[in-house]
């Protein structure tokens, strides 16, 4: 039984949000069976509506005191800005609906901080996907990413994709590339993948990044310390090699034409530097589960550092459930 995919989209008008709204069509996202809201956050401050004119009593001379300013203007210019917002979201609705005709798509306005915004709105509406645009494209950009963006990946339950896509995206076959290690969350990340409608002919890359061991200045006293590293970065080689097998395998059922590589070095340099020098559309890495915000904050992971400084959309797979089990697997006779 398929099961209405939910995919929350924040939205502010801006070139990098339009951008994010049609680097979709390359998400191998399904063409029905899914529910998108859009939702953009004006901020500005709503301060509560002035006490009625009918109510008495000592309470409500307490709340009519002495304001520095006018709290109708305030909230009528407010509200004002908020419509804004709404506007902006229907227009992105009509976009989305234009792209996805067999999509549910609905629209929500609010006044928020808009990364807060999105987030409560995450928890309440629990959503499987939250797409929010990146800002910039210079290398700087790319590393600060910007605030909105990086607090959502961040905070959020779910899956986030961080989407730098072109406006009108063209109807090339797709390249997605995986970063795989053998963790629960890069396994939950190749899995999703795999579930994709990709289009015809497109293509996956699985990158498997090895840290072997380096002899070290002991193996001229400990001549067997040597040999005994170079056992282990055999057995290693091995087991990355039947790892990037096992995922290539995995995809080959999505009827994508795939290839592996293994490489050496740090995985957030690595898999950034390959997506670009092979012009990847999008980056899928898995995410460490945290149990609270400070570890999150204060661990950080690769998949962040990817998201940050990568050319192209990444997007982060989290399983909402925090169980890598619940995700159900794609049926081994479907080809």
């Amino acid at each position: 039984m398929n099961k209405t995919m939910k995919i929350l989209i924040a939205y502010d008008g801006s070139p990098c949000a339009e951008a994010a709204l049609d680097d979709l069509q390359k998400a191998g996202l399904p063409l029905e069976d899914a529910e998108a809201l859009v939702i953009s956050v004006a901020e500005v401050f709503l301060p509560p509506p002035p006490p009625s004119s009918d109510e008495t009593g000592e309470a409500a001379q307490a709340e009519q005191q002495p304001s520095p300013f006018d709290f109708e203007k305030v909230y009528a210019r407010n509200a004002g800005v908020v419509e804004e917002a709404r506007s902006m979201a229907l227009r992105a609705q009509e976009r989305l609906q234009k792209n996805f005709p067999g999509w549910q798509v609905s629209v929500e306005a609010c006044a928020d901080s808009p990364a807060w915004g999105v987030l409560k709105k995450a928890d309440n509406w629990k959503p499987d996907l939250i797409v929010v645009g990146s800002q910039g494209r210079s290398a700087l950009g790319r590393l600060v990413m910007g605030s909105v963006s990086q607090k959502i990946l961040t905070e959020a339950r779910c899956s986030v994709r961080i989407a730098r896509g072109r406006v009108e995206v063209d109807e090339s076959p797709v390249r997605i590339m995986l970063g795989v290690d053998g963790s629960p969350g890069a396994e939950l990340a190749l899995r999703v993948a795999a579930t994709r409608a990709w289009p015809a002919g497109s293509e996956a890359r699985v990158v498997v990044v090895d840290d072997p061991l380096l002899p070290t200045t002991l193996s001229d006293v400990a001549p067997s310390l040597n040999k005994w590293i170079e056992e282990g970065n055999e057995g290693e080689r091995e087991w990355v090699q039947k790892l990037a097998d096992a995922a290539a395998k995995k995809l080959h059922r999505a009827e994508l034409t795939v290839s592996s590589v293994i490489k050496e070095g740090d995985p957030k340099r690595v898999l950034v530097a390959e997506a670009e020098e092979w012009r990847a559309d999008c980056i899928f890495v898995g995410s460490i589960g945290f149990s609270n915000r400070f570890e999150r904050f204060l661990l950080g992971s690769v998949s962040a550092a990817v998201a940050a400084r990568a050319h192209c959309s990444v997007e982060v797979v989290r399983d909402k459930s925090g169980r890598v089990e619940s995700l159900p697997l794609r049926d081994e006779n479907n080809h």
